[in-house]
C-alpha cells in the first residue's frame, strides 16, 4: 500500500501543469487507484497532480534558501554587476528587506500579478487591447520557456487582489541576464521530464454511468427503429404504440449493406484524395501535439452531387434509398457496431496520454459506448474527424435528394412540392457551410474532449443520416402546400437562425485560434488562470451559446414545412432542444471545473443561457 505524503487540507507547493513553476495550493484529496492529488489553486481552479509534482512548503523554503547559498562567490559577483541585479549590501547595512533580495538574486522572478480591474474592482471586465494582449503574450511566452529546477523555490509575492492570477515574469533588463536565462534555459530543458498527464478514471462519468451505458447502448437502435417504422405509417400517431414490426429476416439486406460500405470507401477515397490544404490546426492536446487534418469536405460533397446525378442520368433508381429505407439503416447500424468493436479493441494497445479523459472509466461497457481512444487514426487517415463529416453529413444529403424524386413519383408531380425543395435546400445549406468551414469543428467538444467510440460513431453514421432525413420522408406521403406569404416567413426564419448561427461561431473560432486578432480588439473578455480568456461581448455577450439560439431557430425552419398534423416531423427540434439543455449542463461543469472562479464571473455577466429572457 503506498504511503500517502499530504493530507486533505494541508497546504503545499504545487507544480503548474506545463511548466516548472510552483504555487501554494490546498490538498482536496488522494485517489489510491489512479495515484493522484486533487488540489485547488487560489482561483479556484482544481487540478490533479502526482506525487512528484507536489512538494512540502517548508522543504520548498529551505531548498530554495540552500541553493541561493551555495552559488560561488566568482559567480555571485559576476551577476552582481549586471544592473537588473540588487548588489548585496555588507551586514552592517543590510536591513530584512535587503536580506530577502539578496537571497531572490540567484532565483528566477515571478510575479503573481492581477488580470483585471486592481483592488478595487477586481471583478470588471477587460478591453480585449491587442497591444495588450501581444504584450502579455510574449510575457506569458517566456514565462513558460524559462523554467527552474524542481529543487528551488521560485519566491511568488501576489499583490493584493480577488481576481485570478496570470503567471509573468519580469522583463530581463541588459545583456547578462538575458545570458544567465538562456544558461538555465538550457540546463533545465535536459532535466526537464518528458512524462505527459495521462487519461485517469476520476473523470466524472457522463449519460448516467454505467448503468446509463447499458440503457443507452439498447435505447439508441430501439428509438431509431421506432422512429423509421413510425414515418412509414399512414397515420404516424404516437397511439400507434408500437408500430407493426416487419419480418425480422427482412431488416437485413445484402444489397443495403453493399451499398452502405460502398458509399463510406468512396467518401474515404475522397478524404485521402491530395487536395485541398492540410492544416495543424487543431488545439494542442495533452501532450502538447497539434494534430494535421486534411480539410476537403466541400470538394467532397461537390464531387458527391455530380457522382449521384450522374448515377440518376444513367438510369439509377435513387428512390431505393426511400423503399429500402429501414434496411440501410440497420445496415449502416451494423457497420457502426463493427466500427465500435474496432475502436475499443484498439484502444487497449494505445498509449495512455492517446485516451480519452471521459472514456476512461475502467468499465468495459461504458468506455466502448464514450469512446477510449480521443483521437484514434490509421496512419494519416483520422477516423474520428472523417465519420464527423463525411459519410454520414454527405448522405443526409443525398437521401433528402432521393425522397425529392420519391414525392414526384408517389404523388405524380412533375417536380418537387414547395414544402420538399425548402426541406432539402435549408439542409442542404447547413451541410454545405458545415463542410466550407469544416476546420471549425477542431474546435468542437467531440473533437477535443470525448473520445471515439459507439456514441460518436452511432451518431455520425446511423442518427445523423436517418432521423434528420425524417422530415423529407414524411413529406412522400404527407403533402403539405404552401402559399406565398408561409414561404416567405418560413424562409425568413431560416435565414435568421443561420445568420446568428453564422457569425456567432466564426467569431468564436477566431477568437480561439488568435485571441490577438486586431479584428476582435473591441470584444471585452474575462481572463482565466489558465491562460485562455472568455468572451464577454458580440455575439457570446447576449447569451452563452448564441450559436445554439441560430441552430435552433433553423431547427424551427425545417420542420414548418410539415405542418402541425402529426408529431413526428417535429422530432428533430425536440430532440434538439433536449441534446442542448443536456450539452448545456455539461458545459457547465467541465468550464467551473476548468476555469473555477472566473467561471461563476463569467455567468454572472452572461446571464442568458440559450434564448435572451430564459435562464
Amino acid at each position: 500500500m503506498p504511503t500517502v505524503r499530504f493530507q486533505s487540507g494541508e497546504m503545499v507547493m504545487g507544480r503548474w501543469p506545463g511548466s516548472n513553476l510552483y504555487y501554494e495550493v490546498k490538498v482536496l484529496r488522494f485517489s489510491p487507484k489512479s495515484q493522484l492529488y486533487t488540489v485547488i489553486y487560489k482561483d479556484g481552479t482544481e487540478l490533479e497532480l502526482k506525487d512528484q509534482d507536489i512538494k512540502s512548503a517548508t522543504g520548498f523554503r529551505t531548498r530554495s534558501r540552500s541553493r541561493s547559498r551555495s552559488r560561488s562567490p566568482a559567480r555571485r559577483r559576476s551577476r552582481s554587476r549586471s544592473p537588473a541585479r540588487i548588489t548585496r549590501r555588507s551586514s552592517s547595512q543590510s536591513t530584512p528587506n535587503s536580506r530577502r533580495d539578496a537571497k531572490l538574486k540567484d532565483v528566477l522572478e515571478v510575479r503573481l500579478k492581477p488580470l483585471v480591474g486592481g483592488p478595487a474592482n477586481p471583478t470588471k471586465p477587460v478591453e480585449n487591447n491587442s497591444n495588450n494582449k501581444h504584450e502579455n503574450k510574449e510575457e506569458n511566452d517566456t514565462a513558460n520557456k524559462v523554467t527552474e529546477k524542481p529543487e528551488a523555490k521560485v519566491e511568488a509575492e501576489p499583490e493584493m487582489s480577488q481576481g485570478r492570477y496570470n503567471l509573468r515574469r519580469r522583463k530581463d533588463d541588459g545583456d547578462a541576464k538575458a545570458v544567465e536565462v538562456k544558461q538555465l534555459q538550457l540546463e533545465e530543458e535536459e532535466a526537464k521530464p518528458t512524462t505527459v498527464p495521462a487519461a485517469t478514471s476520476t473523470t466524472p462519468l457522463d449519460f448516467g454511468g454505467r448503468i446509463g451505458a447499458y440503457f443507452w447502448l439498447l435505447f439508441l437502435p430501439a428509438w431509431v427503429l421506432f422512429l423509421l417504422l413510425q414515418v412509414t405509417l399512414v397515420d404516424p400517431s404516437l397511439a400507434n404504440f408500437p408500430p407493426p414490426l416487419p419480418p425480422l429476416e427482412t431488416l437485413f439486406d445484402g444489397q443495403a449493406l453493399g451499398i452502405v460500405l460502398l458509399w463510406t470507401l468512396f467518401q474515404a477515397l475522397l478524404y485521402i484524395l491530395p487536395v485541398g490544404k492540410v492544416r495543424v490546426k487543431s488545439m494542442p492536446l495533452r501532450t502538447g501535439e497539434r494534430l494535421k487534418y486534411r480539410t476537403n469536405g466541400f470538394f467532397a460533397i461537390v464531387v458527391s452531387a455530380v457522382a449521384v446525378a450522374a448515377a440518376v442520368y444513367q438510369g439509377v433508381d435513387l428512390t431505393y434509398i426511400h423503399s429500402n429505407f429501414l434496411q440501410l439503416a440497420v445496415a449502416s447500424f451494423l457497420g457502426s457496431f463493427l466500427l465500435s468493436v474496432y475502436l475499443y479493441v484498439r484502444s487497449r494497445y494505445v498509449p495512455p496520454d492517446q485516451l480519452a479523459l471521459g472514456g476512461n472509466s475502467g468499465n468495459v461497457v461504458y468506455d466502448f459506448f464514450k469512446g477510449h481512444e480521443l483521437n484514434p487514426r490509421i496512419k494519416n487517415f483520422d477516423l474520428k474527424f472523417f465519420c464527423e463529416m463525411r459519410p454520414g453529413l454527405i448522405g443526409w444529403c443525398v437521401i433528402n435528394f432521393a425522397m425529392a424524386l420519391a414525392e414526384m413519383q408517389e404523388q405524380h408531380l412533375e417536380a418537387p412540392s414547395h414544402a420538399m425543395i425548402l426541406v432539402n435546400l435549408f439542409q442542404l445549406l447547413y451541410v454545405v457551410d458545415g463542410l466550407w468551414n469544416e476546420e471549425a469543428i477542431l474546435t468542437t467538444m467531440d473533437l477535443m474532449h470525448d473520445g471515439f467510440g459507439f456514441m460518436l460513431a452511432f451518431g455520425d453514421l446511423v442518427w445523423v443520416p436517418f432521423t434528420y432525413s425524417l422530415q423529407a420522408y414524411y413529406l412522400v406521403t404527407h403533402p403539405n402546400p404552401l402559399g406565398l406569404p408561409a414561404l416567405i416567413a418560413i424562409v425568413a426564419i431560416k435565414l435568421l437562425g443561420f445568420y446568428i448561427f453564422r457569425m456567432s461561431n466564426s467569431q468564436k473560432n477566431a477568437f480561439r485560434r488568435n485571441p490577438s486578432d486586431p479584428k476582435l480588439a473591441h470584444l471585452k473578455t474575462i481572463p482565466t488562470a489558465t491562460g485562455k480568456s472568455l468572451l464577454v461581448s458580440g455575439w457570446w455577450g447576449v447569451v452563452r451559446h448564441p450559436n445554439y439560439l441560430g441552430d435552433l431557430i433553423m431547427a424551427l425552419a425545417w420542420s414548418l414545412p410539415c405542418g402541425f398534423s402529426h408529431l413526428l416531423p417535429w422530432y428533430y427540434m425536440i430532440y434538439f432542444i433536449i441534446l442542448l439543455v443536456h450539452r448545456n449542463s455539461r458545459d457547465m461543469s467541465e468550464c467551473r471545473r476548468k476555469y473555477g472562479s472566473a467561471w461563476d464571473e463569467y455567468c454572472q455577466t452572461v446571464r442568458y443561457r440559450i434564448i435572451p429572457g430564459i435562464y
